[in-house]
C-alpha cells in the first residue's frame, strides 16, 4: 500500500523527476515521462480490444505484461474462448507481424523455422536460397503446441531462448520484438506430447482463460453474428515498442521485494527446508530460480502498465499465480484431492 501512496505523491508534484527516489536509484526525467506514455498506450489497447474481446480483462492485462517484460507465455483455455482473436488483435493494434503455427503429429522443424530450397539465379545458375518459415514473425501463435513431437517443439524453444534459429549450421536472426504465445487444449489430452517441466519454466507465465459470463456470452454472440467485425486501429510503432520495453527493464525494484519474491518462490520447494509443513505432501517440485527472475520481470513490467515509477508488493502479488502454477509439479495424494497449483499459490499468499 506504500508504494502507491508514494507514486501518487509522484504524480502530484509538480517536478515529477526530484521525487523518484527509489532503492535502486533514480528513474531520469525521460524515464518517468516514458512510463507515463506506456500508461495511457496501455489504456489505449485495452480500450481497442474491447471492441472485438468481450470480457478477458485479466488475460489481457497478463499478456501486456508478458510482451513488455520481452517474455513468451502459454495460453490454456478451452475452444472457442477467443485465445487466436485475442493474439492476432492484440498484434494489429501494436502493428506487428502475426504468424500462427497449427501444430499437428506431422509437423517437421523446418516447417515452423524454414529451409534452403534450390533456386535458379538471373544468372542461368542453381544455388540454395533460404525461405523462412512461419517463426519470423513479431507475434508467434504456436497453436496446440503439445500436439507435435518434442524434436519440433525444440525447434520453437530454441528460437524462444536464442532470438534466433539455426537452419543447416547457418543462423538466422528473429524480428524484434518477438513473442510465442503457446496454446494447450486442456480437454482432450489424446495423442498429444505435453511439454516437459523444463520447457514449460522457459515460459514466464501460463495465463488461462475462463468461461464468460452470461452477459457477456449474449454480447458475444451479437458481436459475432452481425457484420464483420471492426478493425483495430494501430497504437503504437515498433521503435516504441522497444522503447516501452527498454523503460520496463528500468523500473526500480526495492531490496525488500527482491528478497520477497525470492522467499516466495523458495517456499514452494517441498525439500529445501524453507516449505510450509502443509505444503509438503503436496508438490514434488518446486519452482527454481527462472521463477524469481520472472518475478520480479513481471512485477516491472505491471507497474510500467499502472503509471507506477518503482515496482509495488502487489504487482509481485499480481503476477505470482500466472509465473508459478506451471512451475510446480503437484502430488498424485494433490492431483487425488483435486488440489490444482492455483490454490497451493493463492494459499501461500
Amino acid at each position: 500500500m506504500s508504494g502507491q501512496v508514494e507514486a501518487a505523491q509522484v504524480k502530484g508534484s509538480p517536478d515529477k523527476t526530484a521525487q523518484v527516489q527509489t532503492a535502486q536509484g533514480d528513474l531520469s526525467g525521460d524515464d518517468v515521462n516514458a512510463i507515463d506514455r506506456l500508461q495511457q498506450a496501455y489504456a489505449d489497447l485495452r480500450r481497442e480490444l474491447s471492441r472485438v474481446i468481450v470480457g478477458q480483462s485479466e488475460a489481457i492485462e497478463q499478456l501486456a505484461i508478458c510482451f513488455f517484460a520481452r517474455r513468451n507465455s502459454l495460453l490454456v483455455g478451452v475452444p472457442g474462448l477467443a485465445k487466436t482473436l485475442l493474439v492476432g488483435k492484440f498484434a494489429e493494434t501494436l502493428s506487428l507481424s502475426f504468424s500462427r503455427i497449427q501444430f499437428t503429429p506431422d509437423l517437421m522443424p523446418m516447417d515452423i523455422t524454414g529451409t534452403d530450397i534450390l533456386q535458379d539465379t538471373a544468372e542461368g545458375r542453381r544455388e540454395f536460397q533460404f525461405v523462412r518459415g512461419p517463426v519470423f514473425a513479431n507475434v508467434v501463435l504456436a497453436d496446440e503446441i503439445n500436439r507435435a513431437p518434442p524434436k519440433t517443439q525444440a525447434a520453437l524453444l530454441e528460437a524462444m531462448q536464442e532470438g534466433n534459429v539455426t537452419v543447416l549450421g547457418k543462423e538466422f536472426a528473429l524480428p524484434s520484438p518477438f513473442m510465442v504465445l503457446a496454446t494447450q487444449n486442456p480437454v482432450e489430452q489424446e495423442g498429444t506430447y505435453p511439454l516437459p517441466e523444463a520447457q514449460l519454466d522457459r515460459f514466464m507465465s501460463l495465463i488461462e482463460l475462463g468461461y464468460p459470463s452470461e452477459a457477456e456470452e449474449i454480447q458475444i454472440a451479437r458481436m459475432t453474428t452481425g457484420e464483420r467485425q471492426p478493425v483495430l486501429d494501430s497504437l503504437l510503432s515498433v521503435e516504441q515498442i522497444l522503447s516501452h520495453q527498454e523503460v520496463v527493464r528500468r523500473v526500480p525494484v526495492p531490496d525488500h521485494l527482491y528478497e520477497f519474491a525470492a522467499k516466495l518462490v523458495r517456499q514452494t520447494r517441498p525439500d529445501g527446508g524453507t516449505a510450509p509443513d502443509w505444503l509438503i505432501p503436496l508438490v514434488a517440485w518446486g519452482a527454481g530460480p527462472r521463477a524469481v527472475q520472472s518475478l520480479i520481470l513481471g512485477a516491472k513490467s505491471r507497474a510500467a502498465l499502472y503509471g507506477s515509477y518503482m515496482v509495488r508488493q502487489e504487482d509481485i502479488l499480481a503476477v505470482a499465480s500466472p509465473v508459478l502454477s506451471h512451475r510446480l509439479v503437484l502430488t498424485f495424494a494433490a492431483q487425488a484431492e483435486r488440489i490444482t497449483a492455483r490454490e497451493i499459490i493463492a494459499k501461500l499468499i
